[in-house]
C-alpha cells in the first residue's frame, strides 16, 4: 500500500543526532529496527517481567513477547491506514527498553529511590538506552536512531525532564511536551497498540495463572460480548479454545475500531503532512464506545489481577530487592562495573545499572550481596 501524505517518510526523516551515510539496502527506519533488535537491551527483555515474574511460568508474557505483540498489532493497523510499518515496528520493539526488572513495581521503587535526584521515568529511560547507554559503535554512544523513532519511544515525559531534553537538543524530542503538540501518527499508533496488546495478553496470562477466571471476566463487556459470540457459533467449544477465540475476536474488534475511528478523524482533520499531524489533536483513536469498553476492562484487570494478593506479595518482595540493591550500590559503588562506578552522577549511575538488570540477575545479585534469598533467586 502506498504511504499516505500524512505518514512519516524515511526519505524525509529529520535525521540522526550524529549524521551517517544513508544505508544502501535499507530505509532509515529499517536501519533503526535492525539496530534495536541487535541491541543488548532488547535481548534482556526476555527476562524482564510483564505481570508475572519470569520464573513463575514458561508461557507467561515477558517484556520481549509483549513488544513483539505490539509490533504485530501496530504493523497490521499501519498497513490499513497507509502509515509507515517499519517505523511502527521500530518504535514498538524499542518502547520498553528502559523498563526495570519486576515491571511497574521495579519502576515505581526506582523512582522513589531517585527522589531528589531527578526521579526515574521508564519512557525516558528507554530513550537514554538508545541515545547513550548502549555501547556498540565506535563513533557514538547509543544506537543513534532517527528522530522519528526516538520521538515515538518517548511516549510520556515530565515537564522538568522535557526542559532538560530541550536544553540539550533544541527542537528535539522534548519540544512537543513543552509546546503541547503531538508526535507522528506512527508514534500515536504504537501507544494504542500497546494498550490493546497488554489488555489482551494480561487476560490470557491471568486466566492461565488461575488468579482470574473466565466467569469473572463476564463482568467486562469487551470480553463477554466476544465470548458469547464465540459460544453461539461454536456451542460445543470448551476449555482454553473458548478463551483464545474470545480474545482473538476481541483483538480484531479493537483493531477494526481503531482503523475506522482513525480514518474518520483523518477525513475530518485532512492533514496534508506530518507537520500538520503534529499540529492537530490526536488522530489515532478508539471510537467513544470502544474507549469506554477498553477502560472498563483495564479497571477490571487492576482490581482483580494487578492487585491480587499473590501479585501484591510478589510486588512487595520485588520492591525490597530494588530498594536494597540501590542502597548497597550507592554506598559501595565499587560493587558495580567500573564504568558505572566511575561516573560523576552516582545516583543516576546506580539507577541505570539496576534498570538494565533482568529479573533473575537482580535476584541473584541481591542474594549474593545480602545473603537473603527472595522469590526464586536460584
Amino acid at each position: 500500500m502506498t504511504a499516505a501524505p500524512f505518514a512519516c517518510d524515511p526519505a524525509r526523516s529529520r535525521g540522526r543526532r550524529h549524521p551517517e551515510p544513508a544505508p544502501p539496502t535499507r530505509t532509515e527506519y529499517q536501519r533503526d529496527r535492525d539496530r534495536i533488535v541487535h541491541s543488548t537491551a532488547f535481548r534482556r527483555l526476555v527476562y524482564k517481567t510483564q505481570v508475572f515474574l519470569n520464573h513463575e511460568g514458561d508461557l507467561f508474557r515477558t517484556r520481549l513477547t509483549h513488544s513483539l505483540e505490539v509490533a504485530q498489532l501496530g504493523r497490521s493497523i499501519a498497513r490499513s491506514l497507509g502509515l509507515c510499518e517499519d517505523l511502527v515496528e521500530a518504535i514498538a520493539l524499542a518502547h520498553d527498553l528502559g523498563h526495570t526488572p519486576f515491571g511497574h513495581a521495579g519502576q515505581d521503587t526506582l523512582n522513589a529511590c531517585m527522589d531528589g535526584h531527578g526521579g526515574f521515568e521508564h519512557n525516558l529511560q528507554s530513550l537514554r538506552v538508545v541515545d547513550s547507554l548502549e555501547e556498540r559503535y565506535p563513533q557514538f554512544d547509543g544506537l543513534n536512531l532517527s528522530f522519528e523513532t526516538r520521538e515515538g519511544i518517548l511516549k510520556h515525559c515530565s515537564a522538568s525532564n522535557a526542559r532538560k531534553l530541550e536544553a540539550a537538543e533544541p527542537g528535539g524530542v522534548g519540544a512537543r511536551f513543552l509546546a503541547g503538540t503531538q508526535p507522528g501518527l506512527e508514534a500515536q499508533l504504537c501507544n494504542l497498540a500497546d494498550e490493546i496488546a497488554y489488555n489482551a495478553h494480561d487476560i490470557d496470562d491471568g486466566v492461565r495463572s488461575g488468579l482470574i477466571t473466565v466467569e469473572q471476566l463476564a463482568q467486562t463487556e469487551l470480553f463477554e460480548m466476544h465470548r458469547e459470540e464465540t459460544l453461539r457459533e461454536h456451542p460445543a467449544l470448551q476449555g482454553r479454545r473458548v478463551l483464545y477465540e474470545s480474545i482473538r475476536r476481541m483483538l480484531s474488534a479493537q483493531v477494526f475500531d481503531v482503523i475506522d475511528a482513525t480514518r474518520a478523524a483523518l477525513a475530518q482533520a485532512q492533514p496534508a503532512s506530518v507537520d500538520a499531524v503534529r499540529a492537530s489533536a490526536p488522530l489515532v483513536m478508539f471510537s467513544p464506545a470502544m474507549r469506554q469498553r477498553s477502560l472498563a476492562l483495564k479497571q477490571f484487570l487492576h482490581r482483580n489481577l494487578y492487585r491480587h494478593p499473590q501479585v501484591v506479595d510478589t510486588t512487595a518482595q520485588a520492591r525490597r530487592v530494588v530498594q536494597e540493591l540501590f542502597a548497597i550500590y550507592r554506598d559501595q559503588p565499587a560493587l558495580m562495573p567500573p564504568a558505572h562506578a566511575a561516573r560523576a552522577d552516582l545516583p543516576r549511575a546506580v539507577a541505570d545499572y539496576i534498570a538494565g538488570m533482568t529479573d533473575r540477575f537482580a535476584l541473584r545479585e541481591h542474594a549474593r550481596l545480602t545473603g537473603t534469598r527472595l522469590l526464586a533467586a536460584d
